[in-house]
């Protein structure tokens, strides 16, 4: 305090830093790791399958799912689909049409005559626009149909939408 009795700046900094540190002790925080097991907690059951032959969409893709809790298994072609199909069970396949040695559409035919495949959601993202393309895409048995360049938002409701659907 001040000779003349008023409270300097000094002071005043004090206390209401003292009553700031004496309220925010009061309040529940929730850390980190805590907010972000409440925000994937949903998610987190869920196994997406990535199949595209471009590594860049392969990458971006599995980073954008993950951080939104899901797990992301990748493949660049049926070859290498083979290969990671033991690995765990599946929720959702998103599949490029342009794929090296057995396209899109081709892989997708292949996966909805399998026991094991034909009732996962099937989303196409593919650079072929034309109507042709889309509807063959829903004949092969697709659920959605993305044309790139993508919007990001879009993609992942599309996916939340179909997990919903079919896992309740």
């Amino acid at each position: 305090m001040s000779k003349d009795g008023k409270m300097n700046t000094e002071d005043l900094v004090k206390k209401i830093d003292k009553l700031t540190k004496e309220r925010i002790s009061k309040e529940k925080v929730v850390s980190l790791s805590e907010y972000r097991k409440l925000k994937q907690k949903d998610l987190t059951q869920y196994n997406l399958l990535i199949i595209d032959d471009d590594e860049t969409i392969r990458t971006a893709m599995k980073r954008m799912f993950q951080e939104d809790g899901y797990s992301v298994i990748t493949a660049a072609d049926g070859t290498q689909l083979a290969q990671v199909l033991d690995d765990s069970p599946l929720d959702l396949i998103i599949l490029d049409v342009g794929l090296p040695w057995i396209n899109g559409y081709e892989l997708a035919k292949l996966m909805k005559e399998n026991d094991d495949l034909k009732n996962i959601p099937l989303i196409f993202i593919s650079g072929r626009t034309g109507d042709l393309d889309v509807k063959r895409g829903f004949d092969v048995g697709a659920d959605d149909y993305i044309k790139k360049p993508f919007d990001v938002d879009n993609v992942k409701k599309t996916v939340k939408t179909l997990l919903k659907i079919n896992h309740g």
